[in-house]
């Protein structure tokens, strides 16, 4: 069966019997979910979709009654009150426990949840008569239960991190020693589910460890408490507190209902609740105290002791919502656990079994087991994509290529470095030389040294759809697949009929590591891809004559380029370059990604008059002042805002500027000027520079420098790729060029060779490189319409191994004394220095 029919409705029926929630799935997306047309959305696992209807009812709720604050006793305190007491029981309900058992107590997430329970448990210090607490946690744990440590480290406490195996492996079925005579505390924290893999851990740990029959609780004389990280689990799966009564259970709503973000709870069994100490006392938690004397008593109720202050009452209404809609759409956990199951088994079949067309697998997956049963896996898909050469093709280029196709994944590490490192076989030595390389949580540096630092997520909610499966899969064999697409027919047989009963574990085990065995290269095909592509772009000249062919400016960040032919080199670059930007009504710098249309916007800055003027079809042509040397009008107020993460310092350039990109743009927008007073340098120095160079409103450095060479090789991938495209108009030199939004044009001879330049002198200005420049969706921008297309993008992805970069940034510094900018003028000849061996 070939890979197309295998992206069917009918296969992906023959193979899960569960599909939608009772009704017609496609009605509850057109009724609860209009927002996400022509977006496939797979980020679950770090937030669900809110249903329409929740906020419509939440909102019809908060606007037709009136909510006070609960600590008082008036009619609109009391129905505040009352209505959090119905969510608290709500909660438990939904957990299948009661107020007799487990306490709500309400948090801002999961995180304040793990730290109220870090903050307030006993920890003892190990003494000479005493053996001290553990802290002991699954080591395929969340960043912010292993952050528990830095709390526990400080008061003696050992911290135990536990391997998954361990748990049962290392397992003593009679505990040792009489706790009776020890009751030193001790708390074993593990996820119901990895927020990594999907891989559900089994919810009879719980009573094991409590018991003392499973490690490290056999190990240890003492009572201990199970902490069970339920923030991932319950997104898409049901949770029965009868069958693993946990004593400490944190959870976001966010991730269940999508809205309200920024509230979460901990539910706390009332046998344990007693051993919580706290040591601050905020509004609402005091039964008494006296101001003038050390004199407190706790209020009685478990809730209210440890809620600080007042509750969010609001958002905590919009829970009730929440399982409102949640209920109403779907009918309950079970049905969205099938649901969501299926559509993960179905993409893990297929995805495991996708081949380049030389026979290799396009994927490794990330996962312990095969997906066989709802019981031991989520609706998470964790791998990473690799080339026909056997080569992992970085998270940050599959990021990059899915937001081109508008579709929505999580990459890198996933706050849980401990399977992070399990599955990708990541030494500690290693991390901390990734470190070292520049690499850091959340960034994009995907590959060091041709190794992974993190990988690819997609997760599933119950609003997901198989044609989200159907799209995700065909951008897999579109944009990474050698053709022709094949599928290994023979594990596609055996995934199909594997189930958790049958599963024998002595034959063919699971398709899962990352250090897997490799298959030998022929020499031929282990050329690097850039290697065979030289020649291929650049012309038949072969002289050492190199030219400058033109020079833009952009005044506005993200708007249209301004050509010209002579220009003063300023201190922050070419004068006036990105002086501006456009933020939103938020204050939150516009870029094309979210508004293309400001390449529509083209500014141009008047030097004899000392005005920018502000153009675009069909609107009046307006000027603001260069520089304004005027006392400074009330509404030019200065203020902060941010680039590329850096704070920077701007002055607001007044209401008809604004009103003009506004009425253009269709949001709130304002215009605002980098602060003439404020200074921002580049992060990284480049080698060979005195001092770090300093920017405008640019992202990294002064200067952008691209090679002609270079991009008619970017038009010859993309011609050669056009039979594969049917319907892609091919793009001229011009077009390719403007999506590049480079300062300086140049006319080279080789593709690429400026990527091994160190500096070069144009005219009688010397630069120094200072980098590649990594490339994004954003490039698929149609500078002349402001319409996206997938290319250049593709074409360039196909070429560039590792990281996707095009063009070099360039710093430039006036020489030490010089009061006079020098002016760079198209035409002037190029001196090239290449890095020395």
């Amino acid at each position: 069966m070939d890979f197309q029919k295998l992206c069917t409705f009918e296969t992906f029926q023959q193979l899960w019997s569960h599909y939608g929630h009772g009704g017609n799935l496609q009605d509850v997306i057109d009724q609860e979910f209009t927002r996400i047309k022509g977006i496939t959305y797979l980020d679950h696992a770090a937030a669900t979709l809110y249903p329409e209807s929740l906020v419509r009812d939440y909102c019809l709720d908060i606007s037709t009654n009136v909510y006070g604050n609960p600590h008082s006793h008036n009619p609109s305190s009391r129905l505040t009150h009352d209505t959090v007491e119905r969510v608290r029981y709500r909660v438990l309900q939904h957990f299948n426990t009661t107020p007799e058992e487990y306490s709500v107590i309400f948090t801002s997430g999961c995180t304040a949840a793990l730290k109220l329970v870090a903050e307030s448990f006993p920890w003892r210090p190990q003494t000479e008569s005493e053996a001290g607490s553990h802290f002991c946690y699954l080591t395929d744990s969340h960043t912010s239960v292993v952050g528990i440590r830095g709390l526990t480290s400080g008061r003696g406490v050992v911290a135990l991190p536990v391997s998954p195996q361990e748990v049962e492996n290392r397992a003593k079925y009679e505990a040792e020693g009489e706790d009776v005579i020890c009751q030193t505390p001790h708390i074993f924290c593990y996820p119901a589910q990895s927020n990594f893999s999907g891989r559900k851990y089994p919810l009879s740990h719980v009573k094991g460890i409590q018991a003392r029959r499973l490690y490290p609780a056999c190990d240890h004389q003492g009572r201990w408490f199970v902490l069970l990280d339920a923030a991932s689990h319950v997104s898409c799966s049901p949770l029965n507190l009868q069958d693993c009564p946990a004593d400490f259970i944190p959870i976001s709503f966010y991730k269940m209902f999508g809205f309200p973000t920024g509230l979460g709870a901990l539910l706390v069994r009332n046998d344990a609740a007693s051993i919580l100490k706290k040591t601050y006392f905020g509004g609402g938690t005091a039964a008494a105290y006296l101001s003038g004397e050390d004199y407190y008593v706790h209020a009685a109720n478990t809730s209210d002791r440890f809620e600080d202050g007042t509750v969010p009452f609001l958002d905590i209404i919009a829970v009730n919502h929440g399982f409102e809609a949640l209920y109403r759409i779907t009918g309950g956990m079970h049905n969205i656990q099938q649901h969501t199951f299926g559509l993960a088994r179905y993409t893990y079949m297929l995805l495991s079994s996708l081949c380049h067309g030389n026979g290799r697998p396009v994927a490794q997956i990330y996962t312990e087991g095969q997906f066989e049963s709802p019981s031991t896996q989520g609706a998470i898909l964790n791998f990473n994509l690799i080339d026909s050469r056997g080569r992992i093709i970085g998270y940050s280029q599959v990021d990059r290529m899915a937001s081109l196709y508008n579709i929505h994944v999580r990459t890198g590490c996933f706050c849980n470095t401990g399977a992070c490192q399990s599955f990708l076989g990541i030494s500690n030595q290693q991390m901390k030389r990734n470190l070292q390389a520049g690499h850091v949580c959340g960034d994009n540096i995907d590959l060091v040294g041709g190794q992974p630092t993190g990988s690819v997520r997609v997760s599933f909610g119950y609003m997901s759809t198989f044609e989200d499966c159907q799209k995700f899969l065909n951008f897999v064999a579109e944009c990474f697949v050698e053709k022709p697409v094949t599928v290994d027919q023979v594990r596609l047989e055996k995934l199909k009929t594997a189930t958790a009963a049958s599963r024998d574990l002595n034959e063919d085990p699971p398709i899962k590591i990352a250090n897997g065995e490799t298959c030998k290269v022929a020499e031929k095909e282990k050329m690097p891809a850039e290697a065979s592509l030289r020649g291929f772009g650049h012309s038949d000249s072969h002289g050492d004559a190199y030219a400058l062919t033109n020079i833009y400016i952009y005044p506005i960040k993200s708007c249209g380029a301004q050509e010209v032919h002579d220009w003063p080199v300023g201190p922050l670059g070419l004068l006036y370059d990105r002086g501006w930007m456009v933020v939103n009504g938020n204050g939150v710098c516009l870029s094309q990604k979210r508004a293309p249309h400001l390449c529509l916007i083209r500014p141009q800055v008047h030097l004899p008059s000392n005005k920018l003027l502000l153009q675009a079809s069909g609107m009046d042509t307006i000027s603001v002042p260069l520089e304004n040397n005027t006392p400074m009008h009330t509404s030019y107020k200065v203020c902060q805002s941010k680039v590329c993460g850096d704070r920077v310092e701007t002055v607001d350039c007044g209401d008809e500027a604004a009103s003009w990109l506004s009425d253009f743009l269709g949001q709130p927008c304002r215009l605002i000027k980098q602060s003439p007073d404020f200074t921002r340098d580049m992060r990284k120095r480049p080698s060979g520079a005195a001092t770090p160079a300093s920017l405008s409103l640019v992202n990294e450095a002064q200067y952008l420098m691209i090679n002609r060479a270079s991009v008619e090789l970017i038009q010859k991938l993309m011609r050669s790729r056009q039979d594969d495209c049917e319907g892609d108009q091919l793009l001229d030199t011009q077009n390719v060029i403007s999506r590049f939004r480079a300062n300086l044009v140049i006319a080279g001879v080789e593709p690429f060779e400026e990527d091994n330049w160190s500096h070069l002198i144009i005219g009688n200005t010397r630069f120094v490189v200072a980098g590649q420049c990594g490339r994004c969706q954003m490039v698929g921008v149609d500078q002349d319409t402001g319409t996206k297309t997938k290319e250049p993008l593709m074409s360039l992805s196909a070429c560039r191994s590792g990281k996707v970069t095009f063009g070099v940034y360039l710093s430039h510094q006036l020489p030490e004394g010089s009061t006079t900018a020098s002016v760079l003028s198209a035409g002037s000849l190029i001196q090239p220095e290449p890095h020395t061996s």
